[in-house]
């Protein structure tokens, strides 16, 4: 086996990495901004309503009524983030990456690591999986007896939220179907609430998560240069200096700042709310609820940053990543609105029509992959986090109940297709690019290799899974 590694990985070097690299070199010239995308999908969604016969004033009404209409989901999303990076940014976390850095012997063997740490966190919490894996690349980085390839490792570092994120619990688009508060009306009317046990805890969902994991610790290892071709950070000229907290208590009136008692105030409260809502509704019922997510998460870092001026920091330095979320979402809900509110004068939407049409190209047996590849190719235009799931959730759900298939599985179809462009768009790189000091043309080179190889894995998967359910209808909202 290890006799073929430098062969296969000189065949990816030298034709899928460089054919990447130069696609890449194309993006960053030509490619628009995520935020650009946004305002362009206004636009061809105004005009798809305007040719279906839509008045241009209801057309205005829906984009002005649901700009605000997400600004819930908008904040919780902000939340992921925040809490994400601040528990990554601690002083155990930093200790428990440093000890892992510790473990590989190979380049190859680090690679895979990092790629395994990244999709497994990314299951718990994306935001965490995303700073924490950029961490541990660093960390490996400073060891001076590895010869680790910087850009095989960065790369590892992005394919959890290329691959598994949203299969697990902090999937935007399971959160949003679990909790009736936080949908827009027109997908609230068309679904109902679909419960976890229903999408991220089915079986189903869960062995999706345990393959493509698998296969991108596998594809990560096989792609890594061996020593003799390994790039380093200090060859890539990376600062890899540790950041220090310097901050010091300066006069009297800061004692509460640097004191822990308010972190096992706050942890008390939150303990005794979190252990509250465990007990009555159960854990998968309480963890389906978006805030309280955000809380066990958002009380959590508080504990380990130990102190109020600590956390506050660590909450500074996050913010700046949050910038993309809080503006593009509201546009997600103006759009998710014209296309389920705007009508004609036959009362149809154009959310109804796209349904409809898929409903005729797609049949029961196809619709898996169909819908999976849509998925796939919308999000290299979209890239959301999730929040697509707000504009292209109506139609497809619509499709899918006329087509009679489970809803529950058309959320993973969704959440399993759509986090894959983000191996090869690097909207999402951008707060792994920021920690690494690196830029995207150096990592999708690598991470283009996960998408070619995953993207008829997971289409497989969504098709041959998707045939053990069955269809049942949409739950109205308590």
């Amino acid at each position: 086996m290890s006799a073929t590694l430098p062969f296969e990985a000189t065949v990816s070097r030298s034709v899928l990495s460089r054919t990447a690299q130069r696609c890449c070199a194309w993006s960053e010239r030509w490619f628009p901004d995520a935020f650009a995308f946004a305002i362009l999908a206004v636009a061809i969604v105004s005009v798809g309503a305007l040719c279906i016969g839509a008045p241009a004033l209801s057309i205005a009404e829906n984009f002005g009524s649901g700009f605000w209409s997400v600004i819930p989901f908008t904040m919780q999303m902000v939340f992921i983030i925040i809490g994400g990076y601040v528990i990554a940014d601690s002083p155990p976390v930093a200790s428990l990456l440093r000890r892992l850095a510790a473990i590989p012997r190979t380049g190859p063997g680090a690679v895979a690591l990092v790629a395994l740490f990244s999709a497994i966190a990314s299951l718990i919490h994306w935001g965490f999986s995303m700073v924490s894996s950029a961490l541990l690349v660093r960390a490996l980085a400073r060891r001076a007896d590895l010869p680790l390839d910087y850009r095989a490792a960065g790369a590892a570092a992005c394919t959890g939220f290329g691959s598994v994120w949203a299969l697990g619990l902090s999937s935007s688009a399971a959160l949003l179907q679990a909790n009736a508060g936080s949908m827009p009306p027109g997908l609230l009317a068309e679904t109902g609430v679909i419960p976890f046990g229903q999408t991220i805890f089915s079986w189903q969902s869960m062995l999706c998560a345990v393959i493509l994991t698998l296969a991108s610790a596998l594809i990560a290892w096989n792609t890594a240069p061996g020593a003799a071709e390994a790039r380093t950070a200090e060859a890539l000229g990376v600062d890899l200096q540790e950041h220090r907290d310097r901050s010091l208590r300066s006069r009297p009136g800061e004692w509460l700042e640097y004191s822990p008692i308010p972190a096992l105030f706050i942890a008390a409260l939150g303990a005794a709310f979190l252990a509250h809502e465990f007990a009555v509704k159960g854990f998968v019922a309480a963890i389906s609820n978006l805030n309280t997510y955000n809380l066990l998460f958002i009380v959590g870092a508080l504990v380990l940053q130990w102190r109020p001026r600590r956390f506050i920091d660590a909450v500074a330095r996050s913010v700046p990543g949050t910038g993309g979320v809080l503006m593009q979402f509201p546009f997600l809900g103006a759009i998710a609105a014209i296309l389920t509110g705007a009508k004609n004068g036959a009362g149809e939407t154009l959310s109804g029509l796209l349904g409809s049409a898929f409903t005729h190209v797609a049949s029961h047996a196809t619709f898996a992959p169909i819908i999976g590849a849509y998925s796939a190719v919308l999000g290299l235009f979209v890239p959301s986090g999730g929040g697509k799931w707000i504009i292209e959730g109506p139609y497809v759900m619509h499709a899918a109940n006329a087509l009679h298939y489970n809803l529950g599985w058309v959320v993973q179809i969704y959440n399993a297709a759509e986090a894959l462009p983000n191996l090869i768009n690097p909207f999402w790189m951008l707060p792994i690019l920021g920690i690494l000091g690196l830029r995207a043309r150096e990592l999708i080179g690598f991470t283009i290799v996960q998408f070619a190889i995953n993207l008829p894995l997971v289409l497989l998967l969504l098709w041959s899974l998707g045939a053990t359910l069955s269809y049942h209808p949409p739950l109205a909202p308590h």
